[in-house]
């Protein structure tokens, strides 16, 4: 296949130099050149075609990921004003809660060094309840001595002391535990935010690399196309001139049978001319010849009646008649 134009111009100068001949030799030459560029312009109008079809097909496939990638990024802005509004909370809630088992570790310490080693002491409420209020009934309803009795108002107080201070350690104990509860959820709610985060933004990531993949295609594609186009508009243009060149043997063609045609004419003419010249001078030829007879015959009629010899029908017609008659 042709594909240079300089190519196509050096075979149109050929055919512009060709001799008056109807059966033009570059006519072939034309011809099959003509055939090349046409199967060059076909071609490229396919390929722009299955190009255009890729191309549809890329920029449907960018419209779906731009909408998926709006769409991730309008959660993924839920999800950051989510993280905005508990992360703090979450920050705050951890901070009281090492404040507050910080407490609890300095009021367990005032209590009782042992009752940090010995949880179940330090839970048994109900014994010592139960120990102080039979020591307060021991003090109103037995008869004690001083000593005694002095002994067991300084129980009571030693009980009482750290009846309360379990007390205040269960009631700071639940609080802990409220406020851990509250902490676990809070922060198993941030954990799911930086989760989602996590994905989401994994998610972003991907389509846009598969964004910028599609988009290089889809240049390239452009890039493709616009040389086709440029081929094909080539192509065209050597058709142009190709379709001059075959013009112009086609109106030389025309315009020399156009002079055979008259040539032949005109000889047909001159020669029915010739022949009715010659038919013309054949009947005088003949009518002289004629003439010369007839005078002949009538001359000789003539002196036969001279002489009083009889005349026959046709001997009197040759007298009287008209030469021309006959």
């Amino acid at each position: 296949m042709v594909r240079d134009s300089d190519n196509g111009g050096s075979a149109i100068l050929t055919a512009t130099t060709a001799n008056s001949n109807p059966d033009d030799p570059n006519l072939k030459t034309l011809l099959e050149f003509k055939k090349a560029v046409l199967e060059e312009e076909k071609t490229g109008g396919e390929k722009i075609e299955d190009i255009n079809n890729q191309l549809e097909g890329v920029k449907n496939h960018i419209d779906e990921e731009r909408i998926q990638l709006d769409d991730l990024r309008s959660k993924l802005k839920q999800v950051n004003e989510e993280k905005d509004a508990e992360y703090p909370k979450f920050i705050a809630l951890r901070n009281s809660l090492i404040e507050a088992k910080n407490r609890m570790r300095s009021l367990d310490d005032k209590v009782s060094p042992a009752a940090a080693k010995s949880r179940k002491e330090r839970s048994d409420m109900h014994n010592l309840q139960k120990t102080l209020e039979q020591i307060e009934r021991d003090i109103q309803t037995k008869k004690l001595s001083k000593d005694e009795e002095h002994k067991l108002v300084a129980r009571s107080k030693e009980i009482a002391t750290k009846l309360h201070a379990l007390k205040m350690m269960h009631k700071k104990e639940d609080q802990y535990r409220t406020m851990s509860t509250q902490y676990d959820h809070l922060r198993d709610q941030v954990n799911r935010i930086f989760k989602l985060k996590e994905v989401y933004g994994g998610k972003i990531g991907k389509l846009k690399e598969s964004l910028d993949t599609l988009i290089n295609q889809r240049e390239n594609l452009y890039e493709e196309r616009r040389k086709v186009i440029h081929t094909v508009r080539e192509a065209g243009a050597k058709l142009e001139m190709i379709e001059t060149q075959l013009n112009a043997i086609a109106f030389k063609k025309s315009r020399m049978q156009a002079a055979e045609h008259r040539h032949r004419k005109q000889k047909e003419f001159d020669e029915r001319r010739a022949a009715r010249q010659e038919a013309i001078q054949e009947r005088a030829k003949r009518d002289k010849e004629y003439q010369e007879t007839w005078n002949a015959l009538k001359e000789a009629a003539l002196k036969k009646m001279s002489s009083g010899e009889k005349l026959t029908f046709d001997e009197m017609k040759l007298i009287f008649g008209d030469s021309g008659s006959e």
